[in-house]
């Protein structure tokens, strides 16, 4: 915005000094003349000018108190969230041994790890060649196929005798072709790992006649992890990388697949990876080396103290901004730019209700937890009182400060709010449980073995995503035929991206049956023939293919909306945005959710309000900066009047002067005809 200057004097013409009258007997200094006249005229700009910057110390005066308000509405959004209060640290006592992480859900208390074994994958080792670049056999097509899983038995010099290969049902078998083009070790190591199958290769030289070797590692840990290759097509490539760990092997194991073996307070864990985080609720070790160390899990109430103090120190610096603003000094009668304002008395009157709202959960209040006001307006906190608090009953502590949830039935848990939910009480009933997306056979797998054929693929819907899947050749049991088509769904990539997977089991009757892991009506499962073996060799007649529910019932007798195991309460009801999440398979009546919101929550929902791009201090600014382009407006069309006026006058004294100057001449005309009349002067 532009400053708005009050010309109250005169400019001279461009080239000229200033403009004066010679009148009879004295001179008028019609410049002086000009400016009191003009000086009286530029009063209403004189106006507008204080005007103007009365509205600009008030325009600032919004940025400040917008300013402290935005300060203290970040310091609530850790306060408002549930999750900070359910804050935990790891500890241990030998991090090169074990590290720790623990989730909010994590259980305070001290683990003792003892780590015995770690994992590891299998690693494999070809026979040598003379050059990693020389041909091998005859570049005929051929396909190498790769299957994870599990040897049962012992190997000597690497070699295994009398063992079995368990496949994997969490892995999906891969395969690559080589012909004329890469029919080399560098060629077929780099197939390998462009495939991106869960296998890793490398040509490894060890100095010997035939040095080059290619050896080949599984992506994954864990005793599933071992390899069983199969080659079809060129002899030579059959000779010199299939290998059956319970039958012809090629290759000499050169690390064996292993789970890692510990012990977590006595409790025996074996896992397929070293980092484990499926032991303890929240809490995950990273295992590093065979020993022993204690993790101590703790409520982290550090950050939650700097929280709190964050948040008083932010109130106390908005409290000093506002009184700055809203102040009256009765002896220099100066007042505050916002005193009165609207806004701010509305937004203090909204803070203040927020404070003055108990909290239904705990009972608690900001006083009892150290937090107090002082007669100036701001707080104050005692930080031993708070300290205790935090220690002996956090959970309170969280509740008076942010959103709460609590549920008497056991399987009904709280997952979250939005700001149109109310506090409050509410009932759940539930006449629809959440259920899978489900596909059953009708043939019996247990009766005879099933014959996979070459190139066999099916076209695999599930959970609304379509991929391929393709089953590697030979004769399985119906229990194993279960475990290879779990394993290729799993295994591929475009559903373990989105997190989705599949169960596959053998019923009672011998029929198969896969079972999406989701729930509600997204979780679907579909199977359709591509190529080779047909659909219906493995299931008969599809005798259920389902869609699986959504949860269904209602929150405070109102219905609600179901998604997958979550129910939501419906839109323009009290309980509106509540979402709680049904954990088992029990309709009817679920008891009642008691929902709060603390003072964090309340405040922040409040001052994000004034705050948005629709709210009152935005409101303000407009019309501040609407009010000063108005008076900008009235300034600019006064001073183009004052110009006019002031061009008018200079013109009228200028005509005055010329009239003056006329008479002046005439007069002294006339003085010089009368002396000669009277005998004054000659003629």
């Amino acid at each position: 915005m532009m400053a708005i200057q009050a010309n109250s004097g005169i400019s001279s013409d461009t080239g000229k000094g200033p403009l004066s009258l010679t009148g009879i007997g004295t001179n008028i200094d019609a410049n002086a003349i000009i400016s009191k006249l003009m000086l009286v005229n530029s009063k209403p700009l004189e106006v507008l000018k204080k005007h103007h910057t009365s509205t600009q110390t008030q325009l600032s005066a919004v940025g400040k108190f917008a300013e402290a308000l935005s300060t203290l509405q970040q310091s609530l959004t850790t306060l408002s969230k549930p999750s900070t209060f359910n804050a935990v640290s790891a500890t241990s006592s030998n991090a090169t041994i074990v590290g720790a992480n623990a989730k909010n859900t994590a259980v305070a208390g001290n683990y003792l790890i003892n780590v015995t074994q770690l994992a590891q994958a299998q690693t494999i080792s070809s026979v040598g060649v003379i050059s990693p670049t020389g041909i091998i056999g005859n570049g005929e097509k051929t396909s190498i196929t790769f299957q994870f899983g599990s040897i049962h038995g012992s190997a000597v010099d690497g070699k295994f005798t009398n063992a079995t290969f368990t496949p994997d049902a969490e892995q999906a078998t891969g395969s690559i072709t080589i012909d004329s083009s890469n029919n080399s070790l560098k060629g077929i190591a780099n197939a390998i790992n462009s495939a991106d199958i869960g296998v890793q290769a490398s040509i490894v030289g060890d100095g010997s006649a035939s040095p080059y070797h290619l050896v080949i590692h599984s992506s994954k840990s864990g005793i599933t992890s071992g390899l069983k290759i199969t080659v079809n097509g060129d002899p030579a490539l059959k000779q010199l990388l299939s290998n059956d760990p319970a039958g012809t092997q090629h290759f000499t194991q050169v690390n064996a697949a292993q789970n890692a073996n510990l012990t977590v307070n006595g409790l025996v864990v074996s896992s397929k990876e070293n980092t484990v985080s499926n032991v303890v609720d929240g809490l995950s070790f990273s295992l590093h080396a065979t020993g022993s160390s204690t993790v101590n899990v703790a409520t982290n109430t550090s950050s939650i103290n700097t929280a709190i103090n964050d948040f008083v120190n932010a109130y106390n610096g908005f409290a000093k901004t506002v009184g700055q603003l809203t102040s009256y000094n009765p002896t220099t009668k100066v007042a505050g730019a916002m005193l009165g304002n609207p806004t701010v008395r509305a937004i203090q009157n909204q803070i203040q209700s927020a404070f003055n709202q108990p909290n239904s959960q705990s009972g608690m209040s900001l006083t009892q937890i150290g937090i107090s006001f002082q007669r100036d307006g701001t707080l104050a906190i005692d930080t031993s009182k708070l300290q205790k608090a935090l220690t002996t009953n956090l959970k309170a502590v969280g509740e008076i400060f942010s959103t709460a949830g609590i549920s008497n039935d056991a399987f009904t848990k709280f997952i979250g709010s939005t700001p149109s939910t109310q506090a409050g009480s509410y009932s759940v009933n539930i006449s629809k449980v959440a259920t899978h997306g489900t596909v059953s056979g009708s043939l019996d797998l247990m009766k005879a073995p099933i014959v996979i054929a070459e190139n066999t693929s099916f076209k695999v819907s599930l959970d609304h995503l379509s991929a391929s899947i393709n089953l590697p050749a030979g004769t399985y049991s119906a229990t194993e035929i279960a475990a290879r088509i779990q394993g290729q769904i799993n295994g591929t990539k475009k559903f373990s991206e989105a997190g989705a997977t599949v169960t596959a089991s053998i019923s009672q009757s011998g029929y198969l049956q896969i079972q999406s892991d989701s729930y509600g009506s997204k979780s679907t499962i579909q199977l359709t023939n591509e190529t080779g073996t047909d659909v219906a060799s493995i299931l008969g007649s599809i005798t259920t293919n389902l869609t699986g529910n959504d949860v269904a019932g209602t929150i405070n007798g109102v219905a609600a909306l179901g998604n997958g195991k979550i129910l939501t309460a419906a839109k323009g009801s009290a309980a509106e945005g509540l979402a709680i999440q049904i954990e088992d398979g029990k309709t009817g009546n679920r008891g009642k959710i008691s929902y709060s919101r603390g003072y964090a929550y309340e405040l922040e929902k409040v001052i994000s309000e004034h705050l948005s791009t629709g709210g009152s201090i935005k409101n303000e600014v407009n019309g501040f900066n609407k009010k000063l382009t108005q008076l900008e407006s009235e300034a600019t069309n006064v001073q183009s009047h004052l110009n006019a006026l002031q061009k008018l006058y200079q013109k009228q004294f200028s005509g005055l002067d010329t009239i003056i100057s006329r008479l002046q001449s005439k007069q002294n005309f006339l003085t010089s005809q009368m002396d000669v009349l009277n005998g004054k002067r000659n003629r």
